[in-house]
């Protein structure tokens, strides 16, 4: 049976369109703010493979200046990547002042992908782990604004977006060996992100959970999050707002009461 996708209040295609459009704007407003005031954000994306990271990160930068706008989608490590520290090519990557950054799968890969795929070892796997935080909060520290997002999809609303990859001739450039084995391995990568969110989750740099069965709901809501997350003066509050069924900040009841994906 085919998932229920959450209705939201810019439901129609019009609605959408003029929803984005205007939030766009407000990015741009966003984007204004950031360079005067020499600001620098960090923006990383994680969720299972088809779970709409493209699709948000197309959304929110669709508008904003390239100058002033990087997306950062790393690919398989070299064996000179493997023999440096492991932040090491993030941290060539981070935002400069007046810059964004978003992170299309972050350092967060070894928390998920790496482990569940046998890519990394379990000492590898524990020293990312005791060492993440530390580095999150020194970024902070140093004036990057850090924003987390976890893109959640249903296993069924997973399935029926694999099976359009494999199918569509536009999309086929995105299969993979790890994209062919997310529904067989789907419990090991939710126990993985199950420890990955509670192990990581803290008041500096917390996780925010995305509903993304929506795909439209979920960009509109994500764009809502950042700017109801940003200091800006110039931006419309209510604009601003996000719908709490689609955005909501990670707590260990909601993986008990099933509002994130088992």
């Amino acid at each position: 049976m085919k998932p229920q996708h959450g209705k939201n209040r810019d439901s129609s295609p019009r609605s959408y369109k003029e929803a984005l459009k205007g939030l766009q704007i407000e990015l741009v407003k966003l984007q204004r703010h950031l360079i005067k005031n020499n600001l620098q954000i960090l923006i990383l994306f994680e969720g299972r493979d088809t779970a709409g990271k493209d699709g948000v990160i197309k959304r929110i930068t669709q508008h904003l200046s390239p100058r002033d706008t990087r997306v950062v989608a790393l690919g398989k490590p070299s064996e000179r990547d493997k023999q440096l520290w492991y932040f090491q090519r993030y941290a060539a990557q981070l935002p400069s002042k007046k810059e964004m950054v978003l992170l299309n799968r972050s350092w967060y890969n070894r928390a998920g992908v790496e482990l569940v795929m046998g890519y990394c070892s379990k000492a590898e796997y524990e020293s990312f782990m005791r060492s993440v935080l530390p580095f999150e909060h020194l970024l902070v520290e140093s004036g990057t604004q850090i924003l987390k997002y976890y893109l959640d999809i249903s296993k069924e609303e997973q399935r029926d977006r694999l099976k359009d990859r494999r199918s569509n001739p536009l999309k086929m450039w995105k299969t993979s060996p790890v994209d062919r084995a997310a529904q067989r391995k789907w419990n090991e990568y939710s126990e993985a992100r199950d420890v990955m969110l509670d192990r990581t989750h803290n008041e500096v740099t917390p996780w925010y959970i995305v509903k993304a069965n929506n795909k439209k709901a979920a960009r509109l809501n994500v764009i809502r999050h950042i700017m109801s997350s940003v200091e800006c003066p110039d931006k419309d509050e209510h604009k601003a707002t996000p719908e709490s069924e689609f955005v909501f900040t990670y707590s260990k009841e909601a993986l008990k009461s099933g509002a994130i994906e088992p």
